[in-house]
């Protein structure tokens, strides 16, 4: 069987599946579906109870905001707790707990005057002091934070997160109880948007100290949100309650937010077409086509700042010091049909790693992204015998991902790719998520893995940081003293124009490296009750229980 014959039967099965999937879900059409009336004659009438039911895919690693990494934990966190500034629907800095700050001349100090209502769920005040207090924690080696890099702009944080420095001599101060004081080491542009994030959130101190590491549970946890934590059963739910001492409560009409814990795709789907979800956290791709012809009106499908991505770990074999076999699988992937056939909900094609971030950052993209794919694939057999493989000495590697039925999704595809162009023998191992993240971590047996970044602020250097040395969610274990020295350049560069120029030159360093092969830009999928209220696309998907409400039905 010729290669292309291979490769079009193996897509025709992928295809094929998704038709059978989509057919077996298809017994409720737009004419079978009851009609409701929402929000009652005006369209505007508020249901008797306020409660949201949101998908949210695995369970989560940890409620402390300090300590997880995921997206599903910071679904619940950006609920529980409450930074000095929130983000709007673009990315735009918002005010959070600090109702307003002011910026030095030079852009290093940063002045924040805090709310004088907000308050913990216990009630207790919210004030400078906690930030001082969490700000630390977040990058004392002792919390074991993965975030704390984000942190780095702070004066002396590298120093502090390296044990070189105590967490005291961090560059913040709580100047009095409403007003806080941070000292960057460098003008840092993005600095206010990384303040959004989980590693700057506050945490309530009395509450740590008495229970230790497991003071994030149900009838302990004390938070800062719009919502407080009431119950936790793993596998089943989590369910959150309106913070009564929220500083803008009046203006949060949701009474309770169940999350539930759905790494099946298609169940989440089910459950919602059972009225058991309000909204799901994600779709599965084989049921795209039915969904657009049958819940049209509940799609949304939004721009997303993420790219997805495969990683490649080398610090061990194959890819140790052998750049011509990372590169050879990089190019035997075929993007074009796999978002065109087998995501299809508008992702697209990644040559480079960073998508389109504000600044004036150009998308980095290498030569061979303007070449045919019979051209990619030509070139990706040859570096594949440079890097030692042949028919005669086949190569077998193995894939990890996480549960999802979307990550398996493309693992298939990309297998089968592999296999057709060059020949290789591919072995798919998913691991539930918590246990997948310690995998990529330990890099003790990894070779390659799915991953995916979501930018944590509206900037290049989000997406560029994630890949220094020192970063601990660096899983590939590159470590690249050139690109090091850019990313430092940049960090301490003031004139805008110059600081992009160094960070585009980081990420052609990474191109041409291939620590990790882009596979494609990001878009949101979710399907959405149209009795929930409020909902707004965000750019980083971040949506807040907060601004949602629940329309009479």
């Amino acid at each position: 069987m010729s290669a292309q014959l291979r490769r079009s039967t193996a897509f025709a099965a992928i295809i094929l599946s998704a038709s059978l999937v989509a057919a077996c879900g298809s017994g409720e059409g737009p004419a079978s579906r009851a009609a409701v009336e929402i929000g009652g004659e005006s369209g505007t009438e508020l249901a008797e109870r306020q409660v949201l039911r949101r998908g949210n895919g695995a369970e989560p690693q940890s409620l402390d905001p300090h300590k997880s990494e995921g997206v599903p934990e910071s679904n619940l966190q950006r609920d529980l707790y409450e930074g000095l500034v929130s983000s709007g629907p673009g990315g735009e800095v918002m005010p959070g707990v600090a109702e307003s700050w002011e910026i030095s001349e030079d852009g290093t100090v940063y002045t924040f005057q805090l709310r004088d209502n907000a308050r913990w769920s216990n009630g207790d005040p919210v004030t400078a002091e906690d930030f001082e207090y969490s700000l630390r924690r977040s990058v004392d080696p002792a919390t074991l934070s993965n975030y704390g890099i984000m942190l780095r702009p702070i004066l002396n944080a590298a120093e502090v997160i390296a044990g070189e420095l105590p967490p005291e001599e961090l560059g913040v101060r709580a100047v009095d109880s409403r007003t806080l004081e941070i000292t960057l080491g460098n003008y840092t542009p993005y600095f206010l948007g990384v303040l959004s994030h989980s590693a700057a959130f506050p945490v309530h101190r009395p509450t740590v100290e008495t229970y230790g590491d497991r003071w994030a549970r149900p009838g302990r946890l004390v938070s800062n949100g719009a919502f407080q934590l009431q119950d936790w059963v793993v596998q089943s739910h989590i369910q959150l309650v309106r913070n009564p001492y929220y500083w803008d409560t009046d203006n949060v009409r949701l009474e309770e937010v169940w999350y539930y814990p759905i790494e099946n795709q298609s169940t989440e789907l089910q459950r919602y077409r059972a009225n058991e979800l309000d909204m799901t956290s994600d779709l599965p791709y084989r049921q795209l086509r039915w969904i657009r012809e049958n819940l049209a009106d509940e799609l949304v499908i939004s721009d997303y700042l993420g790219v997805y991505y495969y990683g490649l770990n080398v610090t061990r074999e194959p890819f140790r010091n052998n750049r011509a076999l990372r590169q050879a699988l990089n190019l035997a992937i075929n993007r074009e049909r796999l978002t065109s056939q087998v995501t299809g909900a508008g992702e697209v094609p990644a040559y480079g790693y960073v998508p389109a971030v504000a600044g004036g950052y150009v998308q980095q993209t290498p030569e061979w992204a303007a070449w045919t794919q019979a051209e990619r694939e030509a070139e990706a057999r040859r570096l594949f015998e440079e890097a030692g493989y042949s028919v005669d000495q086949p190569l077998r590697l193995q894939i990890l991902y996480n549960t999802h039925e979307n990550h398996r999704t493309i693992a298939v595809a990309i297998s089968s790719m592999w296999n057709e162009v060059l020949g290789i023998q591919t072995e798919l191992v998913n691991e539930e998520w918590k246990v997948y993240l310690e995998t990529r971590r330990s890099k003790q047996t990894t070779q390659v893995f799915r991953a995916g970044w979501i930018g944590d602020y509206n900037d290049a250097f989000t997406f560029a940081e994630l890949m220094h040395s020192a970063s601990a969610m660096n899983d590939s274990g590159w470590d690249h003293p050139p690109y090091d020295e850019l990313l430092a350049r940049a960090a301490a560069e003031r004139d805008p124009g110059r600081r992009v120029e160094y960070l585009q030159a980081a990420e052609r360093e990474l191109l041409q490296e291939v620590p990790l092969i882009p596979i494609y830009f990001y878009v949101t999928k979710r399907v959405v009750k149209p009795w929930v209220g409020g909902y707004q696309p965000h750019i980083q998907d971040y949506i807040y229980s907060r601004d949602l409400y629940i329309l009479k039905h």
